[in-house]
């Protein structure tokens, strides 16, 4: 949801970014949003399914969902917003993010190391 309305809210005239410029710095935000809604995601899930679907299924279906959001995100932003526009490297960006994240619960919990430590 917090996704969905920094995408589509126009930040225009408000003091709410700062007025230092960094290059590309949006693709930068786009990477961390879906790094980390992709984790954050995959542990939720798997941590409520208590083992009735595979971490590998967990991770195909967030990172495969986070990606499609994001590309429905930039159409949405190209379509019916009259102050942003869709761009493919912010596609591209949210992707990297959504399978990157995959990856590192992938490699960090493909074992039997539980995602918390029970007492």
């Amino acid at each position: 949801m917090l996704i969905t309305l920094l995408s589509l809210y126009s930040f225009s005239g408000s003091d709410v970014l700062p007025s230092i410029r960094i290059p590309h710095m949006d693709k930068l935000v786009h990477f961390s949003f879906y790094f980390g809604a992709t984790v954050l995601g995959i542990m939720c899930i798997w941590e409520r399914k208590n083992g009735r679907i595979t971490l590998q299924g967990t991770i195909l279906r967030v990172v495969g969902f986070a990606i499609l959001y994001g590309i429905i995100i930039e159409v949405l932003q190209a379509r019916f917003t009259t102050y942003r526009h869709g761009d493919i490297w912010d596609v591209l960006a949210n992707s990297v993010g959504a399978l990157l994240g995959g990856l590192v619960i992938k490699l960090f919990f493909s074992g039997n190391t539980p995602m918390k430590w029970r007492d």
